[in-house]
């Protein structure tokens, strides 16, 4: 297993993550109270809310619960006071129905309904998902009063706060497996996600102000299954932007700009989901189906860094649909049949690996000194942050869980298959 020779320090570390959060477009606070993308703020998953909830149950420390119509496994956003989330809703008439693709904003205070918007139109021949996806599965973004919803192949629509369309496009078709699931990233100016279907993957920069092309760059697989999922991460090295976007047989980074790819490093992976993490001068990914493996990329190479720039790998515990979570010099993962692990993200050597139960789609949550994982059959597990495995708490709200913590005032909410949950303690 190779090492890494010359690891960031911690407080490098802390930098990094604050130059990211400040090179993004979005400004938002760490306090919690803006949650403006899957995965927060920084993209990573954490949040500095104090005091956040460690018991609950479908009844225990809700303060409120909201039924959403229709299926969609977007996790939720907070943003002013409002969450927005996305939905599929079929439709009365044929069968297979058409399907009303629709954002959705909520009152963060209690729930209530403020607007609910179709978007684009499903037809009823629309290609055949996965039985864990749904027509609604990438995340919006919020960022200058505009909100940005994308489905896959199907178009990406640009609204302001109150639901009035700004711009939609519908013109990057390419053939899904499984159906959508990425969620764009937004960075100066620019809207980035990948289109990796079943041939000719390749990614896009749209302009977020207008929706027009900015590039779409091909990306290199040579493996027969194509396709992925991933969410990309934009990360700044040496004062150079990258947007690091991992998919089939292999992860690359590349100029926002311009999309030319910098640097790219191969793996046997393909349906790649996580998105990735950086810190310690190192970007973490895993690497999809069949059998997933982490690795910890120094992203200062260029042209194929395979053999150079792969400071270590990772393979038991290994997730296929749970994103990573870094929090100091610790590297948290679940697997898909929950097996929780920690990693020292510096050497890659484990320090603890335990079974937490049931299966995970979930990307994990720091906060407040702790971890929060949330299983498929609703059961979330709060764990201490450290280099003991430390059970604190099994919640279970006893609905299916596929989507992602957001933070939200001095709690979190929480999408089921049928409901929105705000989970906080009481008297906060």
């Amino acid at each position: 297993m190779a090492k890494n020779r010359n690891p960031a320090s911690h407080w490098q570390t802390r930098l990094q993550l604050l130059l990211l959060v400040c090179g993004s477009s979005f400004g938002a606070s760490l306090s919690g109270e803006e949650w403006p993308e899957f995965r927060g703020p920084t993209g990573q998953g954490h949040t500095e809310v104090q005091n956040l909830p460690v018991q609950w149950d479908a009844d225990t420390n809700i303060r409120w619960r909201r039924p959403i119509e229709g299926l969609g496994w977007s996790s939720p956003v907070c943003v002013d006071g409002h969450v927005y989330l996305t939905a599929a809703v079929p439709q009365p008439g044929a069968d297979p129905p058409e399907v009303s693709l629709r954002v959705i904003a909520l009152r963060v205070d209690d729930g209530s309904m403020v607007w609910t918007k179709e978007v684009l139109r499903q037809p009823a021949d629309a290609p055949r998902i996965h039985q864990k996806n749904s027509h609604a599965s990438p995340t919006v973004v919020v960022n200058a009063r505009r909100l940005y919803a994308h489905f896959g192949h199907q178009g990406t629509v640009c609204l302001d706060l109150q639901g009035n369309t700004i711009w939609k496009n519908t013109e990057l078709g390419y053939r899904p497996v499984h159906g959508n699931g990425g969620t764009p990233a937004l960075f100066d100016g620019g809207l980035y996600f990948s289109c990796d279907g079943g041939e000719d993957p390749f990614l896009v920069a749209l302009t977020a102000a207008d929706g027009r092309l900015r590039w779409r760059s091909p990306r290199v697989c040579d493996g027969v299954k194509k396709f992925a999922f991933s969410t990309p991460l934009v990360i700044t090295v040496a004062g150079q932007p990258l947007l690091i976007s991992p998919g089939a047989q292999s992860v690359g980074a590349f100029d926002p700009k311009t999309g030319a790819e910098i640097w790219r490093v191969r793996y046997d992976g393909y349906s790649v989901i996580p998105r990735p993490v950086y810190g310690h001068g190192l970007v973490f990914i895993s690497t999809g189906y069949d059998s997933p493996q982490v690795l910890a990329i120094r992203p200062d190479g260029a042209g194929d860094v395979t053999d150079t720039h792969v400071a270590w790998s990772f393979k038991k515990g290994a997730p296929h649909t749970p994103s990573l979570l870094l929090h100091d010099r610790e590297l948290y993962m679940v697997s898909d049949n929950g097996i929780a692990s920690c990693l020292d993200a510096i050497s890659g050597d484990l320090i603890w690996q335990q079974r937490l139960g049931g299966n995970f789609s979930a990307s994990p949550l720091y906060g407040d000194g702790k971890l929060y994982f949330q299983s498929e059959s609703g059961v979330g597990s709060v764990l201490r942050a450290g280099r003991k495995f430390e059970l604190l708490s099994s919640n279970d709200l006893g609905e299916r869980t596929l989507a992602s913590y957001a933070v939200a005032g001095r709690g979190f909410l929480i999408r089921s298959a049928e409901n929105l949950y705000r989970v906080e303690e009481r008297g906060q």
